[in-house]
């Protein structure tokens, strides 16, 4: 049975920005851009009628910006719910970390290349690794506001903090099985647990809750 195309919506308050992002994913069979967002808002009401697997989503948009329409978007959704790609000028950006801790999947830089978007659409699409995650490590290790170790932390066996760990640093459950020597279903079993412990959504999430939550320091 064939696999049914990415269903993609873009939001990004410049027309030419979202012909463009049109026009190199359209071009690719498995992807399918089923709608377009000019504004925040609009963004939220297209992706609620259209529900997409991925929104490419602009952080700096009028009426509501793409942090506020991150959270509105994902609010209460469960199983289902699209994943959301940030698409950002600058990589180092607060409105970025915010974005990501509103529940953004990972973010790309507008200057990226055709190749680049393109993984990034898959890759989040499968859910099974960190987009870029230096970068992410780098804006959770600069912004994240850590007052004390989360309660969270020593709920962790051992087991689920060397998969943090390597969750952390992008590998994806195949590569962690093979680092930790088990098999690939009770990584997917840790995953769930550690997801289960610190609240997140996902992986990158669960980054962004390791170092708020003092599990992972900036130094480390």
């Amino acid at each position: 049975m064939t696999e049914q195309p990415l269903r993609v919506v873009l939001a990004d308050d410049e027309r030419m920005v979202r012909t463009a992002l049109r026009a190199i994913l359209s071009a690719e069979p498995d992807i399918d851009v089923v709608g377009e967002a000019a504004t925040g808002a609009e963004a939220v009401s297209v992706v609620r009628e259209l529900r997409p697997d991925v929104v490419l989503m602009d952080v700096r948009m009028p009426e509501v910006d793409g942090i506020r329409a991150t959270e509105q978007i994902l609010r209460g959704a469960a199983e289902g719910a699209p994943r959301i790609v940030v698409v950002t000028t600058f990589e180092n950006d607060a409105y970025v970390y915010e974005a990501l801790r509103a529940g953004a999947a990972g973010f790309l830089l507008k200057r990226a290349d055709a190749d680049a978007l393109v993984g990034a659409v898959r890759l989040v699409a499968r859910s099974d690794s960190l987009l870029f995650p230096a970068a992410v490590r780098a804006l959770a290790a600069e912004h994240a506001t850590r007052q004390a170790v989360a309660p969270w932390v020593a709920r962790l066996t051992g087991r689920e903090s060397d998969v943090l760990r390597l969750m952390a640093a992008g590998l994806t459950n195949a590569e962690i099985a093979g680092r930790i020597g088990v098999g690939a279903a009770t990584v997917k079993t840790h995953v769930a647990a550690v997801l289960a412990k610190t609240g997140a959504r996902d992986r990158t999430q669960a980054v962004i809750a390791a170092y708020e939550g003092g599990f992972l320091r900036r130094d480390a």
